[in-house]
């Protein structure tokens, strides 16, 4: 059965789009314009009561009843149970997916988020203090991801938080190598907004 995927042009969105692609599930893309406020929709609240984006909509969940999960790290753990692809079945190796997946929501998406922000203000005053700041922690990050290639997801906006892959020769090796992927470039083709 196709998954409904709700969603809009972004890197959460994309990291759900390729995971689908990889993982050779069905899915139709339901937009949610969160440039117009679609995310705070009574319909899209119903699925995702955060009102962000992605939420999905399986309905062929557990028991074959349907499901509705919303964030992205949520989602990409249920499509790795729901297939028993990309999270290892024995512990010890799991460990590691749940680390790196937790390092990439709470650091590696916030951060380069936080220079989007400060990027798009007029007042050079308010954006230099925020730039200073989440563009040190943004490529710091980028340091952390050269030293242990983890998600792709959030690194495909680096030229958006104003990062040169080539400062980071591993992630650049690493990106074009899961970018040339069939599944990755499917997913990161696929219309989301």
């Amino acid at each position: 059965m196709t998954i409904e995927f709700h969603t809009w042009n972004t890197p959460n969105g994309r990291k759900i789009s390729v995971a689908l692609e990889e993982m050779g599930l069905p899915y139709k893309v339901i937009p949610v314009n969160i440039t117009k406020g679609e995310q705070m929709s009574p319909s899209f609240l119903a699925i995702s009561p955060n009102n962000k984006i992605p939420a999905i909509v399986d309905p062929d969940g557990p028991g074959g009843k349907p499901v509705s999960i919303f964030e992205s790290g949520a989602i990409l753990l249920y499509l790795g149970e729901k297939t028993g692809k990309f999270l290892p079945t024995p512990l010890s190796e799991r460990i590691p997916v749940y680390e790196w997946l937790m390092w990439q929501m709470g650091g590696f998406g916030p951060m380069p988020g936080q220079v989007h922000h400060f990027i798009a203000l007029e007042n050079e005053q308010d954006r230099a203090y925020g730039l200073k700041r989440f563009m040190a922690e943004t490529r710091r990050l980028y340091g952390v991801l050269d030293r242990r290639l983890a998600i792709l997801g959030w690194a495909w906006r680096h030229p958006r938080h104003k990062v040169e892959l080539k400062d980071f020769p591993n992630v650049e090796r690493w990106y074009n190598a899961l970018m040339a992927r069939p599944g990755v470039q499917r997913g990161m083709e696929a219309k989301l907004d």
